[in-house]
């Protein structure tokens, strides 16, 4: 794993939701963060497996992708630096049946979860303050199921193009065919035209990667 320096502990978080935590309750969250490098791929949740560690991104993009018993997959929901992993367990669970995974390399801080129960125990407003974030998420979650249900693919790999940009502000995106049929839910040999489809409107451009335009 990359290295991260020690002083950005003692650093304003540059996560939203830790940033929009108030002093007293982020100081009991504090002493337990720790900075976390994020490299492509790497598992933040295993599908029924007990979630051990939750994750603030502060930049780079997580894909939370639901798994059906015939081992296919698709994206149901992302998260960047406005929110955080976990949403189980700030529900008082402990494991979830989707898999979330780094699909743009980032850093973050990490805290594990018995010591973010913790501080949820001994403060209504900071759990009341997450849960605010499971809401937004489950709102985003029923919005990418009407897309998926109603809108063209190209359009659904536009708001995707959007969604991305905002939590990364960057205007180049690596998207692999394979990750586009992950997160459009077609066929791998279907996902060309989309890519095609908006660049023709001059949305994007691409190359060995899509960029926003």
């Amino acid at each position: 794993m990359a290295a991260v320096s020690a002083t950005r502990s003692s650093s304003p978080p540059c996560n939203q939701l830790l940033a929009a935590t108030s002093a007293p309750d982020f100081a009991l969250l504090k002493p337990y963060l720790r900075p976390v490098a994020l490299e492509l791929l790497k598992d933040l949740e295993r599908p029924n497996r007990t979630i051990e560690t939750v994750y603030f991104m502060e930049t780079g993009i997580a894909s939370v992708v639901a798994v059906q018993a015939d081992k296919t997959r698709i994206e149901v929901g992302l998260i960047g630096r406005e929110g955080m992993s976990g949403t189980a367990v700030a529900l008082g669970g402990d494991q979830s049946p989707h898999s979330t995974y780094m699909q743009v390399a980032g850093e973050g801080r990490q805290i594990a979860v018995k010591y973010l129960q913790k501080a949820m125990d001994a403060s209504v407003p900071l759990r009341n303050h997450l849960l605010k974030f499971v809401q937004v998420f489950m709102v985003q979650t029923a919005h990418t199921a009407i897309a998926n249900a109603r809108s063209h693919i190209d359009q659904r790999l536009a708001r995707w193009i959007l969604m991305a940009h905002d939590r990364t502000r960057d205007n180049t995106l690596p998207l692999t065919h394979e990750f586009l049929a992950l997160m459009l839910g077609v066929r791998r040999a279907g996902v060309t035209e989309a890519p095609q489809s908006l660049k023709r409107q001059k949305l994007i451009d691409t190359g060995k990667s899509s960029s926003v335009a």
